[in-house]
């Protein structure tokens, strides 16, 4: 709500006091020589609010999007090499879209607009862009904004808040059955690509993602601890893993085996003086196909390790610090998988109460 307050200098002369106060929002205050100058100002600040445009700052008029998204990523991203390539990809389609436009005209409407727009095209793929797919753009772009607000100070208030995320289908988790693995594994010995095997075997094994496996070097792997150590994880930080005897296995029939301890353990077999990390998208492809498997990726092998471990009778703290997630939440999709091990710890309980005389005189 804004207000007008006329001021009588000492030297005879009238100015305008105008203030606007809205919930949420700070005071935004502002001096007129007429009153129809503060009116229309008040109007103005009002109106940018409600739309998501206003900016107290005067940084805001001063940087383009396209400068933000720059810094964001040379500064912010190098923080977090898993996903620096990917990330550093979504934000340059918000670069080609609204790069030319100053912080204090990105508003809701602008990226909601965006989002509608993301929905309608067409992928490399030949279909429309998912839902799902459309997050991670919006996800990118409100990240980005955050971190211009919350520490370089250049905007007061973030416009991604006010735009709502479409809806997503339900998330179709796939596990590899026991026979379904066996058939993958057999398929991958026939593949021409030395890295298939071994990156295959060891996801099934220890739950890595795919990023995680192929950013390995040999000093990662200590044989004498039987530990892995991951400095590439998805949310940058370290995780050590225990070196099984399967693995431990896999890593020693790898070909690298004996390089030095600086060296990728899984490089690309086409530009191996480059040292480059492999690739194996479409040997993994054309394995499932032999196998005769359908509807995985490579992050299915993840799930599917996650499901053996649960069988097993790992618990969900277990899973999750296996898995390097930081809560609960994300590891609860395996929890049917432990229900005999649930069954069978409150039957190891049934029966230290069996003997007791008030609980027979219940049944």
């Amino acid at each position: 709500m804004g207000s007008i307050r006329e001021i009588k200098k000492k030297d005879g002369t009238t100015s305008f006091h105008a203030e606007v106060r809205m919930k949420g929002h700070v005071p935004c205050r502002g001096s007129f020589r007429t009153r129809t100058h503060a009116k229309k100002w008040i109007q103005d600040i009002e109106s940018s609010i409600r739309d998501g445009r206003f900016f107290q700052t005067s940084e805001a008029r001063k940087h383009t999007v396209g400068e933000m998204i720059d810094r964001f990523i040379d500064q912010w991203l190098p923080k977090f090499p898993q996903r620096q390539r990917k990330q550093t990809a979504l934000l340059m389609w918000w670069k080609d879209q609204c790069g030319h436009l100053l912080l204090s005209d990105l508003s809701s409407a602008v990226l909601a607009e965006c989002r509608d727009q993301l929905l309608l095209e067409i992928t490399v793929r030949g279909k429309l862009r998912s839902p799902s797919t459309t997050n991670r753009y919006l996800s990118a772009i409100g990240k980005t904004l955050s971190v211009c607000k919350q520490e370089w100070g250049w905007i007061q208030t973030n416009p991604m808040e006010n735009v709502a995320k479409p809806s997503e289908a339900p998330a179709k988790e796939r596990f590899l059955s026991p026979d379904e693995k066996d058939r993958l594994l057999d398929a991958c010995r026939e593949s021409r690509n030395p890295n298939l095997l071994p990156l295959v075997g060891l996801a099934l094994v220890t739950a890595m993602r795919f990023g995680e496996l192929t950013g390995l070097s040999w000093r990662d792997v200590d044989f004498a601890n039987r530990t892995i150590t991951l400095h590439r994880t998805k949310n940058g930080e370290t995780r050590v893993l225990p070196l099984t005897r399967r693995a431990e296995e896999i890593f020693k029939a790898c070909s690298t085996y004996g390089s030095p301890h600086d060296e990728l353990i899984f490089q690309s077999q086409r530009n191996q003086s480059q040292k480059k990390v492999t690739s194996v998208r479409e040997a993994f492809r054309a394995a499932t196909k032999r196998a005769g498997i359908e509807g995985v990726s490579f992050h299915t092998l993840r799930h599917s390790a996650c499901s053996f471990l649960a069988m097993n009778g790992a618990t969900l703290s277990e899973l999750a610090e296996i898995m390097g997630h930081r809560t609960l939440q994300m590891v609860k999709r395996y929890s049917h998988f432990s229900q005999k091990h649930l069954r069978a710890l409150m039957e190891r309980a049934e029966g230290s109460l069996s003997n007791s005389k008030s609980l027979k005189e219940v049944l």
